[in-house]
């Protein structure tokens, strides 16, 4: 059991870093305020000195949650194996998912769900005991003093938060680089004091080399040290900008970065080894006890105990290691910042009937507190809102600017230190987002765009979480009764079981992530002429006909073998190709924004040959559709001849798929004349097929369903191809290879 710990702990401190790199990473990434690189050196230093400054030891794992004297050693042992095989399939589960959750709510469940399992065995076990003596295995004050914190924590981050911004955007507004030198000095004091208070009194507290001296002065004259160091920082902040033309924003985000991926190593540091290392002290006390483990009670996990400062430079490297290379750490920070962005774009989360409901009562809501304001002050605020115009590309601009990500920071160091010196158990993970959508909503990121799916999103995320407590519970509980009852074989099955679901769910989400890199991402067109975007979108073209041709013939082959995987396979294929060039149509705003004046026939052009895609993709939809919808429901297999011609037209589209792709790809825009004039054959062909199933249905034919089946494949097999001939001419007649397509220019 020790051994499969040591390696579980390393296993939980990668999956738990994947997990809470979303704590400190997304408002610098968000804003990009400072280059990716620089990011993550800022915020590995910053993990390096919160491991070695950590306490080092979990209270909550020895003594938090159970009253460790209750338990003999080898049902400790019990509950600490269950606790550490449900944390790490627990959070990979989520960060596979790509959402952030609690590393510290999943542990304290996993602790409670283990120990009230085996608290049950051990009273099931016992006549003198009955089911209410359950109250003094557990320590239930502890646990209702969590979950209420948990409670707290999601409200109070997300109205702090949005608080905050408006009042610091009202102020400051979107233009803030041209306001006086003095603003930009106050908020910085105000900034950078919270971020250094939070790091000294939340990050450094337990830190041995912080002298007696200055952790009692920080105790007992808190405020002092606050005025103080406002003071000092304003006077600095004011002087950088003046004398050094310092971007003190910038300053701040990165000084935020370090302080919050600091508290991070230094706190959460023992959610990953504080269950490992305090299995390993029981093992030292009972070792040297000479009783059997079944029979020696762990009174001694109620004393405190260090941890080795090796140990601790070993889980730094790992955490380190792990930031640099979890793709998997991308993809949570990614909802982080899909979620805040300032711009609408392509949504992660699908709008639910709880998210409708709650977007149309704050509209009513807003309406009615906009009807009693002055209207000079609206007119005011609407002023502030007003952002400046960026010549920067939509994909490359930062998510959110450098003040909301200075407010994201400031404002969960402040609400981290101040649950910290009231001993409140908070979530690292709960506040920093929760924080972050506050500021995102009071900076009109949410507007009637976008509010409906990032309102879906973030109840996704919240619902995650509490799914995450009640999981953690169960499932420790499961696993607790299971090792106890099944000993060795049953640790052995279950380390097993851990490592191929790690394993399987690595691979997968590896497979994915190389599928959304390589495969099939359909490009915008950015052009400002009608020769530019045909040069730039051929590759999307190429793209679609390439996709679409794998699509039907997918299709065709999935019902002359009844193949309901396949079927079902090729359906995932033709909506995932559908919802990019959906995509592809919500950037027409932005695309005609970009246009030159003397341009427009560029957006016609555009809009043309985004219509002819889109009813490519209803076609295939359609025909994919059908074909699934008549296997799955067992009804007669296609006659042997409807079969022989369905194969004989899709090698008719393979021929005319393939020289599309190939005319794209290699901007032979001149062969798609040579494509262009086998339009009458290969409809005749169609048409061919079509009469043949006529004169089939009125001599032989015997099944309707069939029958309906057939046409409805030829006819919109007849519509897809009116569509890529269509797409086909409209390039033809549009292409000009003596004109030299205008596009903008490289720095704007």
């Amino acid at each position: 059991m020790l051994a499969a710990l040591a390696f579980l702990a390393i296993a939980d401190l990668i999956v738990g870093v994947s997990n809470d790199a979303v704590n400190f990473l997304n408002s610098a990434i968000g804003s990009k305020a400072v280059s990716f690189k620089t990011i993550m050196i800022v915020a590995s230093i910053g993990v390096a000195v919160g491991a070695l400054t950590s306490s080092g030891m979990m209270e909550v794992a020895r003594k938090g949650i159970f009253n460790p004297g209750e338990f003999m050693f080898n049902e400790i042992m019990v509950i600490f194996m269950a606790v550490m095989l449900t944390d790490i399939l627990l959070l990979d589960f989520f960060n596979t998912l790509g959402l952030p959750t609690s590393t510290t709510v999943s542990i304290v469940f996993e602790l409670l769900g283990a120990s009230v399992a085996v608290a049950l065995i051990k009273i099931y076990a016992d006549d003198a005991q009955s089911i209410t003596d359950i109250t003094n295995y557990i320590n239930n004050s502890k646990a209702i003093e969590i979950i209420l914190g948990i409670l707290l924590s999601v409200v109070v981050a997300f109205t702090i938060g949005a608080i905050i911004q408006y009042i610091s955007r009202v102020l400051l507004s979107f233009k803030f680089e041209e306001k006086p030198i003095w603003y930009s000095a106050i908020f910085s004091g105000f900034a950078v004091t919270s971020i250094m208070y939070f790091i000294i009194v939340k990050g450094l507290k337990n830190a041995t080399f912080m002298p007696p001296a200055v952790k009692e002065f920080l105790s007992t004259n808190p405020i002092a040290f606050i005025g103080l160091s406002f003071a000092v920082f304003t006077l600095l902040s004011y002087l950088a900008v003046k004398l050094l033309d310092a971007k003190i924003y910038t300053i701040i985000i990165v000084i935020g970065t370090f302080a919050l991926a600091v508290a991070f190593a230094g706190n959460d540091l023992v959610n990953f080894i504080g269950v490992p290392i305090a299995a390993y002290n029981s093992y030292e006390v009972w070792s040297i006890s000479g009783e059997a483990a079944s029979q020696f009670a762990m009174i001694d996990l109620s004393k405190p105990v260090q941890t080795e400062p090796y140990l601790l430079l070993i889980a730094g490297l790992v955490m380190v290691l792990t930031l640099w290379f979890s793709s998997k750490a991308k993809a949570v920070v990614k909802t982080s910042v899909d979620l805040s962005r300032q711009d609408e774009g392509s949504e992660r989360f699908k709008p639910n009937f709880l998210s409708r409901n709650i977007v149309r009562l704050s509209i009513g809501l807003s309406e009615r507190i906009d009807s009693i304001l002055p209207e000079a002050y609206k007119n005011w605020t609407n002023n502030q809102y007003i952002k400046p115009i960026s010549l920067v590309k939509a994909q490359d601009a930062p998510a959110f600017d450098l003040v909301r990500a200075a407010v994201n920071l400031m404002v969960a160091s402040v609400l981290i230190s101040i649950a910290t010196s009231m001993k409140l158990p908070l979530s690292t993970t709960y506040v920093t987002f929760m924080v972050a959508m506050g500021t995102s909503l009071a900076d009109r990121a949410w507007g009637s765009e976008s509010a409906v799916y990032r309102v879906a999103g973030v109840l996704n995320v919240i619902g995650g979480w509490f799914f995450t407590a009640f999981s953690a519970f169960v499932a420790a509980a499961l696993m607790a009764i299971v090792l106890y009852y099944g000993g060795g074989y049953a640790l052995t099955g279950l380390l097993v079981l851990a490592m191929v679901l790690l394993v399987k769910n690595y691979m997968s989400h590896r497979k994915k992530s190389q599928v959304m890199r390589e495969e099939d991402q359909l490009e915008k067109a950015e052009s400002s002429s009608t020769q530019g975007v045909i040069q730039e979108s051929a590759s999307t073209i190429a793209n679609v006909v390439k996709r679409g041709n794998r699509i039907y013939t997918s299709a065709i082959n999935g019902l002359a073998t009844q193949n309901l995987q396949l079927l079902k396979k090729n359906k995932k294929q033709i909506l995932k190709l559908s919802d990019e060039i959906d995509a592809l149509r919500d950037n027409i705003f932005y695309f005609i924004k970009n246009l030159e004046e003397p341009s427009l026939s560029a957006s016609n052009f555009y809009i043309n040959i985004l219509g002819y895609l889109q009813d490519m993709t209803q076609s295939l939809e359609y025909i994919s559709k059908v074909s699934l919808k008549h296997v799955n429901n067992n009804h007669k297999k296609l006659k042997f001849s409807q079969i022989k011609e369905l194969k004989d037209l899709d090698e008719q589209l393979e021929n005319l798929f393939l020289s599309t792709q190939n005319a794209f790809e290699s901007r032979s825009f001149e062969e798609i004349g040579a494509i262009l004039t086998n339009k009458p054959q290969i409809f005749e062909v169609v048409r061919d097929k079509i009469q043949k199933q006529v004169e089939r249905t009125r001599n032989e034919e015997s099944s309707p369903k069939n029958t309906t089946l057939y046409f409805a494949l030829l006819l919109e097999t007849k519509d897809l191809l009116t569509a890529t001939m269509n797409l086909l001419e409209e390039y033809f007649n549009s292409h000009d290879s003596s004109v030299e397509p205008a596009t903008i220019p490289e720095g704007e």
